[in-house]
C-alpha cells in the first residue's frame, strides 16, 4: 500500500458517493429522513454515519479534528448533506496530500466508543475507512431500491474503465 494507492481509493470514494448522491437528490425530504429497515434508521443517518467514520478514521491518524460523532440530526436536507461532504473530502484530501509511504507504517492507537485500545498503522486504518463506506454505501442502494429508485452500479470496476484503467483485449 502506498499513498498513491490510498488516493486512488479515496478518488473512487468520492467518485461513488457522487453517484450516489445524484440519485438522493431525486428523493424527497421525507424519503431522506423516513425510518427504514438497517442499523442507521434513514438513508440520511447512515449517509452522516459514513461520513462520520471516514472523518473520524482522519482524525485518527493525524488529521482534521472531527470531535464527537455527527449528529444526523444536524444535517436534515440533502444540501446539509452535500456541505458535509465536501467537508470530509477537504479533510481527506489534505491529510493524503502531507501523507509519506513511510507514515502508512507508523501505528495509531484508537479505541471504537468506550472499549479496549487498539493499535493499526495509518495505512490499514485509511483503506478501511475507505472500504467501510463501501460496506454503507451498499445498504445505501438496498434501502433506494426499496423505495423505488435505481442507485445504478458504482463497482470500483466501473471506476477504472471511466478512468482509462480498463483496456479491451
Amino acid at each position: 500500500m502506498t499513498v498513491k494507492d490510498l488516493e486512488i481509493l479515496y478518488e473512487y470514494d468520492s467518485w461513488a458517493n457522487k453517484k450516489l448522491f445524484h440519485v438522493c437528490s431525486q428523493l424527497t425530504p421525507e424519503q431522506l429522513t423516513h425510518s427504514v429497515a438497517g442499523a442507521y434508521g434513514s438513508i440520511r443517518n447512515t449517509m452522516v454515519h459514513v461520513l462520520s467514520a471516514e472523518w473520524g478514521w482522519i482524525d485518527r491518524c493525524g488529521g482534521a479534528a472531527r470531535g464527537e460523532r455527527l449528529n444526523p440530526a444536524d444535517y436534515p436536507t440533502l444540501e446539509s448533506l452535500l456541505g458535509l461532504w465536501g467537508t470530509v473530502e477537504g479533510h481527506v484530501r489534505e491529510f493524503l496530500s502531507r501523507l509519506t509511504d513511510e507514515d502508512l507504517g507508523r501505528s495509531v492507537e484508537f479505541s471504537i466508543g468506550p472499549g479496549d485500545k487498539h493499535s493499526m498503522p495509518i495505512g490499514q486504518l485509511m483503506q478501511h475507512g475507505a472500504v467501510h463506506a463501501v460496506h454503507h454505501r451498499g445498504q445505501i442502494a438496498l434501502l433506494l431500491r426499496s423505495l423505488g429508485y435505481v442507485p445504478g452500479n458504482f463497482d470500483i470496476l466501473l471506476f477504472f474503465a471511466e478512468k482509462g484503467s480498463v483496456a479491451s483485449v
